[in-house]
């Protein structure tokens, strides 16, 4: 059984569904919420006042970072699972014989990879005190070299390939002490990552 878990990008979408299903397990959540506009969550926590806590969260900022980690320790002093969903599309049009905003895939890569890093590193005292010691990285098939076949997508592709190594790293370095990685594609979902819900997507 899942204790703890802590959901980055709980907002909607895939954070949105994973939350619910761990709460529908019995398990007590910290959902970081980003998006202040957004009022799905507010009305999931309605539904489970007493196991869901929602958390103000920028994983791009190490000061919103170490506040979180600072209420998680108010209530508890072990994480079962992290799961690193928070991420952002950017702009996913110009090849390279176009113009690229390299400031945009800078901003791209802060969320996508430090910001999973960044949690993992400022929840793993707490994880591996948990009894499942799981990392979760939503992760991308856009990641994948072997696979690709796109000409544009920078920011997103590269920066989900990015995280599939941090993935491998942080494995290995806490493989010893019991603890684990996965990076999950999580298949073409109904998500709002290009500013309106897509829905031909298949999941």
């Amino acid at each position: 059984m899942i204790r703890t878990a802590c959901v980055t990008g709980a907002d909607r979408g895939v954070g949105l569904s994973i939350v619910r299903e761990l709460l529908t397990m019995g398990t007590y959540v910290f959902a970081g919420k980003y998006n202040g506009d957004l009022n799905l969550l507010d009305k999931l926590g309605e539904e489970f006042p007493e196991t869901l806590h929602i958390l103000e969260l920028d994983v791009g900022s190490e000061d919103s970072v170490n506040e979180v980690k600072k209420i998680i320790c108010e209530h508890t002093d072990q994480v079962d699972v992290l799961i690193n969903n928070a991420a952002i599309l950017g702009d996913i049009r110009p090849t390279v014989l176009d113009s690229i905003d390299l400031k945009e895939i800078q901003a791209v890569f802060n969320i996508n990879t430090l910001g999973p890093l960044r949690m993992s590193q400022a929840l793993l005292p707490l994880l591996l005190k948990g009894e499942r010691k799981l990392i979760a990285n939503i992760s991308s098939e856009a990641g994948s070299i072997e696979a690709c076949d796109r000409a544009s997508w920078f920011a997103y592709c590269m920066s989900k390939s990015a995280l599939n190594m941090e993935s491998q790293l942080i494995h290995n370095g806490i493989k010893d002490v019991g603890g684990q990685v996965l990076a999950i594609h999580p298949g073409w979902v109904q998500t709002y990552m290009q500013g309106q819900l897509d829905e031909n997507a298949l999941l």
